[in-house]
């Protein structure tokens, strides 16, 4: 991974293009039908959730997964809105509406180029397993908290946003449980559950659906008196025309209120869709691009917002759909995307007959789902700071949201990272007597006879903030031993950071002021060329840095004779 040189975007589709044969597109074809029906109810749900028109979830679904398929990195990845973003989508709305909703989306697409322009396609996948784990098992809580109202059909109007008002206000009111939406969710719910039993290849959301709205249009139509809510009266007649693109309004203030939301989106939509294409890399053998996928995840969502859309991330269940069902290319996707909008088109109007609480029940399976509770529990047997990781993320996502929780969570790993790092990289001192082979592989000894005065610092690990300061306290604690001469071995150093030049530049600094020499021995190029920049090289001499530590000693004893005689 680097951060400079070429910008890494190959689309799969062209190099898939390349040796394409009809025989391949027909499975294509085939999975691709097969998965834009399995995302309709989807689309359709996860819109809902976070506060939006059903139809809005479409063209997210339409053009998103589109542009993720045309332009992404991974050969069977599938576009669209997903559950992760319900919480934050819902947040957004409700403090900057509409219009900040789609300049959130929009700078969060910016930031998805720039992570993949910059090469950090890698990076994302190394955020730690507990917190994808810990907010992904918020969110599926989350989730389920906000469909008790039409799951039970108690008709609230004003549910408080926050997870603990929320279970009060439902706690105070199922009293008001009706019965027959009740009955209606339950039965969704099983249907759900049951069809993947018979086969797994059969949309259980979709066929769930397809039978309880013609149950309870049924319903409707000759027992009007037990009239189930739909989405049609939730939401009205939705138009069936492609809505034209709109712009939106950007000014510093409106930016830096929803940069956070905005970072949240981006760090959310990288991590779930190069998770989705590392599970489907490992189905499949194939090898995703992740700056490339990261590029065109950022382009769809900076696409999608100007026709109302809301954010979009490769989806892992309808991408291992397309798996199960042949799909290999970037094709299935394209025409995942051309059977919804067929169905935007043309469908509308079935749609809303769809009961609201047979989505709820859609919904509350997929938070069972996105929960991992297995996970979860594998988990709680790791060390205590991985632990302590997830239930931190998974309280914060619950309870406050999921900005606050993901910049924590990342926060509580870096520094159990940075302790980590720092409690491996050992700082030792030699005198007298040094093993040129201490730390290797090799059987051959060689000791060299350190002089009277030298002494040997080895550095075993990276030199950073982290190792700076421990350094420091270290060739502190030996001054009184007035050494004439130091020697620094590098050998095991891979980078050094600013902090750490910094405080070396201080001990050369103040070495120097009491008449002691500083050798260093052992630099690596990418860590010379960083001291060289600096002029650490010009401070101490040129032939005071050294290639190899034999080097190095036969030097400091010389000087030390040369220094002791004065």
């Amino acid at each position: 991974m680097t951060l400079s040189g070429p910008i890494d975007f190959k689309p799969k589709l062209i190099s898939c293009l390349k040796d394409y044969s009809f025989q391949r597109f027909k499975t294509d074809l085939i999975a691709g039908i097969v998965v834009g029906i399995v995302a309709l109810p989807l689309a359709v749900a996860f819109a809902i959730a976070s506060g939006v028109s059903p139809s809005v979830g479409l063209i997210t679904a339409i053009i998103g997964g589109f542009l993720v398929s045309a332009l992404g990195g991974c050969s069977v990845q599938i576009g669209g809105p997903t559950g992760a973003f319900i919480i934050i989508i819902y947040g957004i709305i409700e403090s900057f509406g509409l219009e900040g909703l789609a300049i959130a989306t929009f700078m969060a697409g910016l930031i998805l180029v720039l992570l993949g322009m910059f090469h950090l396609g890698t990076v994302i996948k190394f955020i730690p397993y507990p917190i994808v784990v810990g907010f992904t098992a918020g969110i599926a809580l989350t989730i389920f908290s906000t469909q008790m109202n039409d799951f039970f059909g108690l008709g609230l109007t004003d549910v408080p946003a926050a997870f603990i008002p929320k279970w009060g206000v439902y706690f105070s009111n199922f009293g008001n449980i009706d019965l027959v939406t009740t009955g209606v969710a339950f039965i969704s719910l099983l249907i759900i559950i049951a069809v993947p039993k018979i086969s797994k290849k059969l949309p259980g959301s979709l066929i769930s659906i397809v039978i309880v709205t013609f149950g309870v249009w049924l319903l409707n139509s000759y027992f009007p008196e037990y009239h189930i809510t739909t989405i049609g009266d939730r939401f009205g007649n939705m138009a069936t025309d492609l809505p034209q693109p709109e712009g939106f309004s950007l000014s510093m203030e409106t930016i830096n209120a929803l940069l956070p939301s905005a970072f949240t989106i981006a760090i959310l939509g990288a991590i779930e869709s190069l998770l989705s294409a590392t599970v489907a890399d490992g189905v499949t053998g194939s090898h995703t691009r992740s700056n490339t996928e990261l590029i065109g995840q950022g382009v769809a969502n900076i696409v999608v917002p100007f026709f109302g859309g809301i954010p979009v991330t490769g989806a892992i269940a309808r991408t291992m759909t397309n798996i199960t069902n042949g799909g290999r290319t970037p094709v299935a996707g394209i025409i995942h995307s051309v059977v919804l909008l067929l169905i935007f088109l043309f469908m509308m109007p079935l749609i809303n007959l769809v009961p609201m609480s047979c989505l709820a029940a859609v919904l509350i399976m997929v938070s069972y789902n996105m929960s991992g509770w297995r996970t979860v529990k594998g988990i709680l047997k790791n060390p205590k700071s991985d632990v302590s990781v997830l239930i931190v993320t998974f309280l914060l996502t619950v309870i406050f949201d999921l900005t606050i929780a993901i910049e924590i969570g990342l926060l509580l790993a870096i520094i159990l990272f940075l302790r980590r790092v720092t409690e491996n990289t050992q700082i030792k001192v030699y005198g007298d007597q040094l093993d040129i082979a201490e730390g290797t592989e090799s059987t051959k000894h060689e000791v060299l006879d350190v002089a009277h005065g030298v002494q040997v610092y080895e550095i075993d690990g990276p030199f950073f903030f982290g190792i700076a300061t421990k350094f420091e306290e270290m060739t502190r604690s030996t001054i009184g031993d007035k050494p004439l001469v130091r020697i620094i071995r590098m050998r095991k150093v891979p980078f050094i950071d600013a902090t750490a030049v910094h405080n070396l530049e201080l001990l050369i600094k103040s070495s120097q002021e009491d008449g002691i020499h500083v050798v260093l021995s052992g630099v690596n190029d990418n860590v010379k060329a960083v001291l060289e920049h600096v002029g650490i090289d010009k401070m101490i001499g040129k032939d005071h840095v050294c290639p190899h530590i034999t080097i190095a000693v036969k030097m400091a004893n010389k000087l030390a004779v040369q220094l002791s005689g004065k």
